[in-house]
């Protein structure tokens, strides 16, 4: 049966080019990079590399680069580690964030942290004029992910980071699904300058699992929330996974040669049209269907769609049968019987939340692939409404 994966956001196919980058280093060059004979010091020369790469991806300084097993304990590092552990403090974050960051800050607020959960629009955004609303004089940190891992909406993360510099708190970002789709300029005199802490994640721009980064600006206090040797300059101790680190940064090059094809503000322009062609279709072809976070910004792979009178899990299902891969929403909530904490929180119903399906595309997706898609889906939606008791076919029309 033929396949295709539309669910980038959950996770992206390791490319051919960034295996080959990493391979030696579990076969050949297996030295530990804190050792002082050649194999260690072989594998030292190529964290270093990667780190180079890494930093040029981001526009930052190389030493400004941490290196950590993925997304979540990048976002955890950033909260835990910016904020003193036992002294008061005030969090601002928001309803729509990821489950590393909405658990993190549930845990601080077990630990003497105040934590302020800013809503969304309809369309998936957080008003600036909301995140002004919420400072205080003792608000520490404020960390709003750059774009949305199920909607793929884009916030304006330089004007928010504006604000909460003017403040005096810290700003950090979950920029998982913006890394390697947007540009992302962190220097001192860039559009981001004022970003204090960013996380990437590997595996969401053809890297493996188990590796990501982040970004701490050299102006940054940050306590490890790891204990053990002095690894990452003593921000995050472990001995080094050399060859996902290796990966990281190959597929951070990869990125690079990429972004610079792409329009330099709006990302990869051929994706937005595959992207678009995927949406257009779905809406020409089935009724009562609709895009979430319409009319907002979005990274240019992703679009999500409800389909009303459906179940998301058993269109995803349906869907997997005949040999299309998409998702209901955050792959960590996969199995969930709530529905998605980022629709509800933009305003849909539950039922509506529970209807919604997201695609999104890989930097390898075809025009075919879509037309395949654009083949399966309007058929499942139909058998699946047939089933469902709120489904009224329309009645023919008489002419």
């Amino acid at each position: 049966m033929r396949r295709v994966y539309m669910d980038a956001n959950a996770t992206t196919p390791l490319l051919p080019e960034v295996f080959e980058a990493m391979r030696p280093f579990f076969l050949e060059h297996y030295g530990n990079a804190s050792s002082i004979h050649q194999q260690g010091q072989f594998a030292r020369a190529a964290v270093d590399h990667a780190r180079d790469s890494v930093a040029r991806l981001l526009h930052c300084r190389a030493s400004e680069i941490v290196f950590t097993s993925g997304g979540t304990e990048s976002d955890n590092l950033a909260l835990f580690g910016a904020l003193p552990a036992n002294e008061p403090a005030h969090l601002i974050t928001s309803s729509i964030e990821h489950d590393a960051i909405l658990r993190a800050a549930e845990a601080l607020s077990r630990r003497n942290v105040e934590v302020t959960f800013l809503p969304s629009t309809p369309q998936g955004l957080i008003e600036p004029s909301a995140l002004q609303a919420a400072l205080r004089p003792n608000t520490r940190l404020v960390s709003i992910m750059f774009a949305n891992n199920e909607t793929g909406v884009i916030q304006p993360i330089a004007e928010l980071a504006s604000i909460a510099h003017a403040a005096g708190a810290l700003f950090h970002t979950d920029a998982v699904q913006a890394a390697g789709r947007l540009p992302l300029d962190l220097s001192p005199k860039g559009p981001l300058k004022d970003i204090d802490l960013l996380t990437l994640s590997g595996h969401k721009i053809y890297a493996p699992k188990g590796i990501g980064a982040l970004f701490v600006r050299r102006s940054v206090r940050l306590s490890p929330i790891l204990h053990g040797g002095s690894h990452e300059r003593q921000r995050r101790a472990g001995t080094e996974n050399v060859a996902g680190i290796v990966a990281l940064g190959k597929a951070a090059e990869l990125s690079q040669q990429w972004l610079a094809q792409d329009n330099p503000t709006d990302g990869p322009t051929h994706l937005a049209a595959l992207r678009d062609r995927l949406e257009q279709g779905i809406l020409s072809q089935i009724e009562e269907c609709g895009v979430n976070g319409a009319g907002a910004p979005r990274v240019a792979n992703t679009t999500n769609i409800y389909f009303d009178h459906v179940e998301a899990e058993a269109l995803v299902i349906a869907l997997d049968l005949k040999g299309l891969s998409v998702s209901g929403g955050s792959a960590c909530q996969s199995g969930a019987t709530e529905p998605s904490h980022v629709l509800t929180a933009m305003g849909l119903t539950p039922a509506r939340a529970r209807a919604s399906i997201r695609f999104s595309l890989a930097r390898l997706t075809t025009a075919e692939e879509v037309d395949f898609a654009l083949t399966l889906v309007p058929a499942a939606v139909a058998r699946l409404r047939e089933l469902s008791p709120t489904w009224r076919k329309p009645e023919p029309v008489v002419a």
